[in-house]
């Protein structure tokens, strides 16, 4: 821990700071390899380390980085990338396109690889490479079957040097470099001084590892640590502190209520959309949540590029929720507080079978749900909610035996969800057929333009809304408490989470 001592006293060195110690939960990591992470919070210390070929900038768009430059074919077939002159890894090296070649070699292998649960960060990239060449040292040419402008989101991928991808601590070529890794207690990161992007600001980056978010949060409040990343709820009760920063990123976490069509009650439109109108999704957020999630009312982040959502559609409305299921023959003939109808020749009542399952460390999922529940209630609809486990609730979607149930998803940076909304597709757990939605999914795949794309995407939100196929709900957030402001950027988000912190000394 010696770096670290060291370290605690550089960074009390008033305002002209130098360094910087973090504080994140890692017990499990052991490796600082970045295609093989199985820390979310580890990842925002490797992209400090490794860079990719293209970044995603504040507006959430495709921006140059160790590529300056690419062009695609007419078609968008095939994509060019040029490397940027002058970089070199940590260890002298110089970057060249066969690293890039090596790089997703490696990826795809991890992503094929049938006898390893551990597919990598980066498995969907076998969706988006057919082939990758280096017809010289500073060119890329990648072959592949998503002709759209779409692809460019898949190249944020860290780059290795070619002999070291498989390395437990390979070199990177990013503005910090490893100068010692103690797994289970701590990692030093210094400054790398051949940056092509400058000299940073801050040179020093220590992080201390806790196991549990709790003796994270004591580290915090003790001043062992300046900053820390955590995701716990406990977090939000820093977030009037006059002494504390409280800065919050989006998580690649999707949740979602989930609605089976093959389920009688929910195949007609008109309840799907009054539970959506009986719902105060932002009450939810704040008493649930505490706050630690952003509202979104399509499967896409909101306020970015390609987000198109009317909010008044979106809003609480308990007259039209009972409108809706008025129309739709739902009605409450015993006053008993939930509705019913005759179906072939019964009475039957609207009661559905919700499922949800616990988070490890906290009831939030569960407190969620619950809140669901006693709202549809308010509308004369009876959700029976069953707490299980991840395992059973996957179970329960992919045969189709639910009727609610809120699952979460771990999104790809691409902006394509039609892994959710296709006929037929994994994460299509709605049982949703669309013949027009599946259209608009084949006609974004050939959009080569952002604004071809951006159209697209707002044409199936619009669908979307529509068609409510089921309820977004969140982007989990998290949270970075701290005591000095280290980064400007206005879209803070996984695994990015200290993008900023690189910026150059004035």
């Amino acid at each position: 821990m010696a770096a670290c001592l060291l370290l605690t006293g550089a960074s009390a060195q008033g305002n002209d700071r130098q360094s910087l110690i973090l504080g994140i939960v890692s017990a499990t990591t052991n490796r600082t390899n970045p295609l093989t992470p199985v820390e979310r919070e580890f990842m925002s210390l490797t992209a400090l380390v490794c860079e990719s070929m293209i970044v995603l900038d504040d507006d959430y768009l495709p921006k140059p980085h160790l590529a300056d430059k690419w062009e695609s074919s007419g078609d968008g077939s095939t994509w060019t990338f040029t490397l940027r002159e002058g970089v070199t890894f940590h260890d002298g090296t110089p970057l060249t396109s066969a690293d890039v070649v090596a790089t997703v070699n490696e990826i795809l292998r991890l992503a094929n690889d049938e006898t390893s649960s551990n597919k990598g960060a980066y498995a969907s990239l076998r969706y988006f490479i057919n082939k990758i060449a280096a017809p010289d040292e500073r060119t890329v040419v990648i072959t592949t079957g998503r002709k759209n402008f779409g692809f460019l989101y898949a190249m944020n991928f860290p780059i290795l040097p070619a002999a070291q991808v498989q390395l437990d601590n390979p070199a990177g070529s990013g503005p910090y470099r490893v100068e010692q890794f103690q797994p289970a207690d701590y990692i030093w990161l210094s400054v790398n001084s051949s940056w092509w992007g400058g000299r940073p600001a801050i040179t020093e980056i220590s992080a201390l590892f806790h196991t549990t978010n709790r003796e994270l949060i004591s580290s915090y409040e003790y001043n062992r640590v300046d900053a820390i990343l955590t995701r716990s709820m406990t977090a939000a009760q820093y977030r009037s502190s006059v002494s504390s920063l409280n800065l919050t990123y989006r998580t690649k976490q999707f949740e979602a209520l989930m609605l089976n069509h093959l389920s009688y009650e929910l195949e007609d439109v008109r309840v799907r959309k009054a539970i959506r109108a009986a719902l105060n999704l932002n009450a939810i957020a704040q008493n649930a949540y505490m706050g630690m999630a952003m509202r979104t009312d399509t499967p896409l982040p909101s306020g970015t590029w390609m987000y198109s959502a009317d909010d008044t559609v979106y809003r609480q409305n308990i007259e039209l929720a009972n409108q809706l299921l008025d129309e739709a023959g739902w009605v409450d003939t015993n006053d008993d507080g939930i509705r019913d109808m005759v179906r072939n020749g019964k009475l039957v009542k609207l009661s559905l079978r919700f499922y949800a399952y616990e988070e490890q460390d906290n009831s939030v999922r569960l407190n969620a749900a619950a809140q669901i529940a006693s709202q549809l209630l308010a509308v004369g609809i009876e959700a029976r909610l069953s707490v299980m486990s991840f395992k059973e609730v996957r179970e329960k979607l992919e045969a189709g035996s639910f009727d609610m149930a809120i699952a979460s998803f771990n999104m790809d940076y691409t902006p394509d969800p039609g892994f959710l909304l296709m006929s037929g597709n994994t994460g299509n757990y709605s049982r949703y057929k669309s013949k027009a939605m599946d259209n608009l999914f084949k006609e974004l795949r050939a959009a080569m333009t952002k604004e071809a794309y951006r159209n697209k995407l707002y044409e199936i939100q619009a669908l979307y809304t529509e068609d409510c196929p089921f309820i977004s709900l969140y982007y989990r957030s998290g949270a970075i408490m701290t005591r000095i402001m280290f980064t400007r950027t206005r879209d803070i988000r996984e695994p990015e989470v200290l993008k900023g912190i690189e910026a150059r000394a004035e």
